[in-house]
């Protein structure tokens, strides 16, 4: 099993006109690359899952939307923009959730009009990928300082901690290391040994099953002793003291720390501080959308009912023509998380406050504004 470190989860082609995505549909069983240079096949492998992964989003966003622009047949600047803004809203619509897919096509799309009166359109067209390429870069160096910041947590728990997640937040789901997966990435690296230091439960996290394919995945390639559980099993693992610290990614964090993140999210966070065990979200700053007052803004995406009743099954599991409810997503809210972990730092409770001394402030939009 290849660690997943090595994997490159998005990048672009070496002829810079071509999108490459590691497709994690087919994880852990098949590991394929994708090439695509069309915005239906982007747009597709965004919504499908096949990249996945808030970080990871805004990465294929960003390449997305420079290879697209880059295609455009004009000399004209303001025929450049009018189909830009048609791309970054294309793009845009695959997964209304996650913040940082809106965030970066803002971000390039902030580089677009704040250079155009100074540029031609074939420099505007490299300098966009100049953008992509720091979106990409910077997703790097951040998921590193978010697993700093985890580990000097577990630190302070000691060598043995056990340790729960859900859904996928490591490599897989950012351009490398992952968020509420890299503290145990980062623990490695600094000696501690997998097999005996660390201990992840995943949860299965259904319906798609992130946890059981992908983290789980990741941490045992790692090396470390690794258990998938079932969602409903969080409770009894908890209550029988195997676990000390939970870290878990999300996808859009309002301004007062309430937070969407996978389906189930919310129900691992009530459990928690039922039996007193701290509760972390690792959190891009990028993902922080201080914009929104609460989660109660955040439009949740509704996914199809195929992944609930057959997607992962030989036969289909429930009967023809039941309601199906499936959110991709919930809210946590902000009263039942510890911390929130950024690259900047800690950020305690009261979590608006902490946002504002680290320096994070509402950017203009042009896109998601819900």
């Amino acid at each position: 099993m290849e660690n997943a470190l090595n994997l490159d989860t998005v990048r672009l082609a070496e002829n810079k006109k071509e999108l490459i995505l590691l497709d994690q549909t087919l994880l852990p069983n098949e590991t394929k690359y994708i090439t695509m240079d069309k915005a239906e096949d982007i747009w597709e492998a965004i919504y499908s899952l096949r990249v996945r992964g808030a970080p990871a989003i805004g990465c294929a966003g960003a390449y997305g939307y420079y290879i697209l622009a880059d295609q455009l047949e004009t000399d004209n600047m303001d025929i450049f923009v009018a189909e830009c803004t048609k791309i970054m809203e294309y793009i845009n619509s695959s997964r209304p959730t996650a913040v940082n897919l809106s965030w970066a096509l803002n971000r390039m799309h902030g580089v677009l009009m704040a250079e155009k009166e100074q540029k031609t359109v074939a420099e505007m067209k490299l300098r966009l990928m100049e953008e992509a390429d720091a979106i990409y870069n910077e997703d790097i160096q951040i998921s590193r300082n978010i697993g700093t910041y985890g580990f000097e947590l577990l630190e302070k728990i000691g060598k043995g901690a056990g340790i729960m997640t859900h859904c996928n937040a490591g490599t897989l789901a950012t351009a490398k290391y992952g968020t509420a997966l890299a503290p145990m990435y980062i623990a490695i690296e600094k000696g501690w040994n997998p097999k005996e230091d660390l201990h992840v439960y995943c949860d299965e996290t259904r319906p798609l099953l992130q946890g059981a394919r992908l983290s789980s995945y990741e941490m045992q390639a790692a090396g470390i002793d690794t258990y998938v559980q079932c969602d409903n099993m969080a409770s009894y693992t908890m209550k029988s003291g195997k676990i000390d610290i939970i870290f878990v990614g999300c996808d859009r964090v309002t301004a007062n720390g309430d937070f969407a993140n996978k389906i189930g999210t919310s129900g691992v966070a009530i459990i928690a501080k039922y039996y007193g065990i701290p509760f972390y979200v690792c959190a891009p700053s990028s993902t922080i959308d201080m914009t929104m007052e609460t989660g109660d803004e955040i439009r949740i995406e509704q996914r199809k009912p195929e992944e609930v009743t057959e997607m992962w099954y030989k036969e289909r599991m429930a009967p023809e023509g039941v309601g199906v409810v499936n959110p991709a997503f919930d809210v946590t809210d902000n009263s039942l998380v510890t911390g929130i972990i950024t690259e900047k730092g800690i950020a305690y409770p009261p979590f608006k406050e902490a946002f504002e001394k680290m320096g994070i402030r509402p950017v203009e939009k042009f896109v998601d504004k819900q």
